[in-house]
């Protein structure tokens, strides 16, 4: 895609020397590229369905194994703050 993009960039910028609109252009089409062609990530794939819906208890589970690490960190924490303390 990059490759197209920046060909026809080039021709654009060529055929410039006789219309400088087509100059234009060419700024139009990097700022396009740019802002929406290189950016755009492609969906994550999904687990489950096949309907392009994660599963919900995935997202539970990670979000519980998120949770309890964070809670026993903070319990360790605790722990030793409070002999230091």
């Amino acid at each position: 895609m990059g490759t197209i993009v920046l060909t026809g960039t080039v021709v654009l910028v060529i055929m410039g020397f006789g219309n400088p609109l087509y100059w234009l252009a060419a700024v139009a089409v990097l700022y396009l590229y740019v802002r929406y062609g290189r950016t755009a990530t492609p969906t994550p794939p999904t687990g489950g369905t096949g309907t392009g819906t994660p599963s919900a208890p995935a997202d539970y589970r990670a979000y519980r194994a998120r949770r309890d690490l964070q809670a026993k960190w903070e319990r360790r924490y605790e722990r030793e703050r409070g002999r230091r303390g």
